[in-house]
C-alpha cells in the first residue's frame, strides 16, 4: 500500500472555485467513508480548511487511486468532474509526506509560517480516528505532521515570516491607517460565528484593543461560552452574545466586523450592509456620542461626498436634465450636452475638460449607450460615482475597499469559504472589505523569511526519516513471520532430541534446548539486522519479498502478522517487539 494525496488549494485553484467545493461536515463523513468503501484505498482522511480542500487514502493502486479519489472529491464537492480536474494536484508516496508535512508547518499557507494548521490538523486525525478510517499509515502520518510542525516552530523564527489569517487580515484592514491597535483602540467589533476560527478573530480584536465585543452565533450555548473566555482573559473587553436575528441591529453600532461561519449562503448581504452604514453613526463613535452626531447624509449626499463642488454642481444640473444611467444600482450621469472637452469640439466630452477619464457622446438617457464600449463605461461610471481622482486609477483586479485614506464607516474581515458576505459591498461608500481572494493577493506579494529556508530543511530531514521508518516497519511482519518459524524448527526438534533421549534430566534438556536457541538466533541476527537497514533505504521494499522466497515463509503468516500489528494487537505487537530487541541486543560473541 502507498500513500497518495489528491486535491486542491488556494495555490491551484481561483477563490471561486475553491468556495463552490467547500465541503459541509456531513459531506466530509460521507467522503470519507466512500473512500475507504471504495477499491483502491484501504485507510483515509480528508483535510478541509478555508484554502485547501486535500483527500489523503493509503491505496494499492496508483491510477486507480487517483482515478477514485478525483471522482469522490467531485461527486462529494458538487463541483463537476471535469471542471475539477484542471486545479487538482496529485502527490504520492514521499512527496504526498512532503506536502503534508510543509502544510504543518505553514509553508505551503496563505499566509506563510502561520500555525492555525496545526489545528486542522489535529481535528482532521481525530475524524479519521472516530470514523475508524485512519490506519496506522494516517494515524502514523498525521502525528508526524503535528510533530514536525511543532519543531518547525519551536526551532526556527517561522512565526516572524507570518502570522495567523486573523492577523493578517487586520493588517490589511488597516493598510495605510497606522498600526493595528491604534487603528482599533475604542472600536466595537462584531464577530458571527463561534468556531475556531471566530474564536481566534475574536481573541485577537481583544489583544488589540477594541472596547466592545458582540459575538453572534446559531448556537447560543457556544456565543456565551466564547463570551465568558473573552471576559476571563484580562484584556478588559466588554463582551456580549446575541441570537443571529440580531446581526442586522448589530451592524448599526458596529465598526468592525469579522465573519467565518461555516453557511452556505450569504450572511451578509449588500442590502444589509447598505442599510447598516446608512443607519449608523460615524465610525468610531460609542452610542452617546452617535446620538449626538449629525444625522448620517442622504444617499445622493454619501454618493457625492468629497467631489469638487463644480464637479458636483454639473452632475445635479445633468441628472435635473433626465441624463441619469441605472447601472447596477447606481446612478451613472453622462455629462451635459454642449461640454466641451478635449477635443475642442461641443457634443462630446473628455480628459482634461470636466475630469472625466473617457470620451461619452452626448446624448442624454439610454441613447448615450450607443458606440460606448463596457470598458469605457465603467471607467465613466466610477468617476461618476467617486471623483476624478478615483476615476483615474484602474481598480486592480481583487481589491475590496476604496482607496487608502478615505474616511471608513464599517471594516468588514471575511473569512468564511465559502463566502459569507456578498463581495460587492466593497462599491458601498465607506465600507472597506477584506476577503480571502484579497488576502490571497496580498499574501503573493509579503516577503519571505529567512528562516523558511531552514524548515524547509527540517522538512526534508523528516520526510527522510519517514520514510525509512515506514519501509523498516514494512519489512518486520516477514522478520517477525520468519523467527516465528524458527522457533517452530526449535521446537520440534527438540522433541524429538526428547523421544530419543528419555533418560536426559530436565537440567540438561534445557541447556540443549537453550543452545539449539541461540544457534539459530545467532544465524538469524545478522542477515535480519541487514535486511532492515536495506529496506529502510529508498527501493528496499523489494527485500521483504526476497526474504520470504529465500525461507520459503507462508504468505498468509506474513499478512496475519501485518494486520494484526496494524490492528494493534497485543500479541502481533509483542512478537514484533521482541523481533526487534533480538535483533538489537543480540552479541553473536557473547555466550547467553
Amino acid at each position: 500500500m502507498s500513500l497518495l494525496v489528491v486535491g486542491l488549494s488556494h495555490r491551484s485553484a481561483p477563490v471561486s472555485v475553491l468556495e463552490r467545493a467547500a465541503l459541509s461536515a456531513d459531506a466530509k463523513v460521507k467522503l470519507l467513508h466512500d473512500t475507504v468503501a471504495a477499491e483502491p484505498a484501504a485507510e483515509a482522511a480528508v483535510l478541509a480548511t478555508c484554502n485547501r480542500i486535500e483527500l489523503y487514502a493509503d491505496v494499492d493502486k496508483f491510477h486507480a487511486g487517483v482515478a477514485e479519489l478525483s471522482t469522490l472529491l467531485a461527486q462529494h464537492s458538487g463541483v463537476a468532474l471535469e471542471e475539477l480536474t484542471p486545479y487538482l494536484y496529485v502527490h504520492y508516496e514521499d512527496r504526498a509526506v512532503h506536502h503534508l508535512f510543509s502544510v504543518a508547518c505553514g509553508l505551503d499557507s496563505m499566509v506563510v509560517g502561520e500555525g492555525q494548521i496545526l489545528g486542522q490538523i489535529k481535528d482532521t486525525l481525530a475524524l479519521g480516528q472516530d470514523l475508524h478510517t485512519a490506519g496506522r499509515l494516517i494515524n502514523d502520518l498525521f502525528q508526524q505532521a503535528l510533530r514536525v510542525g511543532k519543531r518547525a516552530h519551536s526551532e526556527t523564527g517561522i512565526d516572524r515570516a507570518g502570522q495567523s489569517l486573523v492577523t493578517f487580515g487586520l493588517e490589511q484592514l488597516t493598510a495605510g491607517r497606522g498600526t493595528v491597535e491604534a487603528w482599533a483602540a475604542g472600536k466595537r467589533a462584531l464577530v458571527i460565528g463561534a468556531g475556531s476560527m471566530s474564536s481566534l478573530a475574536a481573541a485577537t480584536l481583544a489583544r488589540v484593543g477594541v472596547a466592545e465585543i458582540v459575538v453572534a452565533n446559531r448556537t447560543a450555548e457556544r456565543a456565551e461560552r466564547l463570551v465568558e473566555i473573552l471576559v476571563a482573559s484580562g484584556t478588559g473587553v466588554a463582551a456580549r452574545a446575541v441570537p443571529m436575528a440580531g446581526v442586522t441591529a448589530e451592524l448599526t453600532r458596529a465598526d468592525v466586523v469579522v465573519s467565518c461561519t461555516g453557511a452556505t449562503g450569504l450572511v451578509l448581504t449588500g442590502d444589509d450592509i447598505a442599510t447598516a452604514v446608512a443607519d449608523g453613526g460615524p465610525a468610531g463613535l460609542l452610542p452617546e456620542q452617535a446620538a449626538q452626531a449629525p444625522a448620517a447624509p442622504g444617499t445622493a449626499e454619501r454618493a457625492v461626498a468629497g467631489l469638487d463642488p463644480d464637479v458636483v454642481a454639473r452632475l445635479a444640473a445633468v441628472a435635473a436634465a433626465g441624463g441619469r444611467l441605472a447601472d447596477a444600482g447606481s446612478a451613472r450621469t453622462i455629462p451635459a450636452t454642449g461640454t466641451t472637452g478635449t477635443t475642442g469640439t461641443t457634443g462630446t466630452t473628455g480628459p482634461g475638460a470636466d475630469g472625466c477619464p473617457v470620451d461619452v457622446p452626448t446624448p442624454a438617457g439610454r441613447a448615450a449607450l450607443t458606440g460606448v464600449d463596457a470598458n469605457a463605461l465603467e471607467l465613466h461610471g466610477t468617476w461618476a460615482d467617486q471623483g476624478e481622482a478615483a476615476a483615474q486609477r484602474q481598480p486592480r483586479r481583487g481589491t475590496r475597499s476604496h482607496a487608502d485614506g478615505a474616511p471608513v464607516r464599517l471594516a468588514l474581515l471575511d473569512l468564511a469559504m465559502p463566502r459569507d458576505i456578498d463581495a460587492a459591498v466593497h462599491r458601498i461608500p465607506g465600507v472597506r472589505l477584506v476577503d480571502i481572494e484579497s488576502l490571497a493577493e496580498a499574501a503573493a506579494d509579503a516577503p519571505m523569511a529567512a528562516d523558511v529556508d531552514a524548515v524547509r530543511g527540517i522538512v526534508a530531514d523528516e520526510v527522510a526519516a519517514f520514510g525509512a521508518a515506514q519501509r523498516a516497519a514494512h519489512i518486520t511482519p516477514t522478520v517477525v513471520a520468519l523467527r516465528a518459524m524458527a522457533a517452530e524448527v526449535v521446537a520440534m526438534e527438540v522433541a524429538r532430541l526428547d523421544g530419543r533421549l528419555p533418560e536426559l534430566d530436565a537440567r540438561q534438556r534445557a541447556e540443549v534446548t537453550q543452545t539449539v536457541r541461540r544457534v539459530v538466533d545467532k544465524l538469524l541476527h545478522a542477515p535480519t539486522v541487514r535486511v532492515k537497514q536495506l529496506a529502510s533505504e529508498p527501493g528496499g521494499a523489494g527485500y521483504a519479498e526476497a526474504l520470504r522466497e529465500l525461507f520459503d515463509l507462508d504468505p498468509q503468516t506474513v499478512v496475519s502478522v501485518s494486520r494484526a500489528d496494524a490492528a494493534g494487537t497485543p500479541g502481533a505487537t509483542a512478537a514484533a517487539g521482541a523481533a526487534g530487541t533480538a535483533d538489537q541486543n543480540h552479541d553473536p560473541g557473547r555466550a547467553s
